[in-house]
């Protein structure tokens, strides 16, 4: 998976929508995130489809579950041959060491890079204070995860771009940090809480950015996607 190229979030609901939309891209390479509702939708065969336009894969599932069950269910998901996978930090550092295990199990060549979620970008400071119960700053939160995370093993985190660069001081800048809630500055910001654009990504040292609407429900995806791009890579 190119880190100089934006991971585009099929955010369509069906298989349909999806094509229709990369038939925009024709003879481009992309990087794409699958996520629960079209895996659930299409299968190992939607991804075959996806690999076979040549796009590599951010299979986000965002796995939580006992150490066994996480350990053979990424077995399954290595065969697949996708370039990245992840799991919730919130699972426990036992989890996530399965979940590489069975990685590397199940790889036949490069096994997929893996990371896990720290706190959504989605999710605010009074929301993990009261509804998860944790105190303090959400960067606190991440940061703990983060280390977690390394300790586990895993190649890095999910995390929002603005707590890319305490994330690289915690853990080193080996470790990877893959960002979504990024805007061009005239996007509006949905329901994303934690978001920059991508050029003050690239500064605060996000590794991978993952933008979904504001490519996908552009009045010009393509034209859009370049500028996200451009202003990701600084070419």
């Amino acid at each position: 998976m190119d880190p100089k190229k934006p991971i585009i979030a099929l955010d369509f609901p069906n298989q349909e929508e999806v094509f229709a939309f990369l038939d925009q891209f024709q003879g481009q390479q992309l990087n794409v995130k699958v996520g629960m509702e079209l895996f659930y939708a299409g299968g190992t065969a939607f991804l075959n489809a996806l690999q076979a336009r040549g796009h590599d894969i951010f299979l986000d599932l965002k796995l939580h579950d006992i150490p066994n069950t996480v350990e053979r269910a990424m077995a399954i998901l290595a065969s697949t041959g996708v370039a990245m996978v992840n799991v919730h930090a919130a699972g426990g550092k036992e989890m996530m060491q399965a979940a590489l295990r069975g990685l590397e199990a199940g790889s036949t060549g490069k096994r997929p890079m893996l990371i896990s979620v720290t706190q959504l970008t989605s999710t605010s400071t009074e929301q993990m204070n009261e509804e998860q119960g944790i105190p303090g700053e959400v960067l606190g939160s991440v940061l703990r995860y983060a280390k977690l995370t390394k300790a586990a093993g895993l190649d890095g985190v999910v995390c929002s771009p603005l707590e890319a660069a305490a994330i690289k001081d915690a853990c080193g800048e080996d470790f990877q940090t893959i960002t979504p809630g990024i805007r061009l500055a005239t996007s509006i910001a949905d329901d994303q809480k934690r978001i920059m654009t991508p050029s003050q990504a690239a500064q605060s040292g996000s590794d991978y950015i993952v933008v979904g609407r504001p490519i996908t429900q552009a009045d010009n995806s393509k034209v859009t996607y370049d500028q996200i791009t451009t202003d990701w890579s600084g070419q």
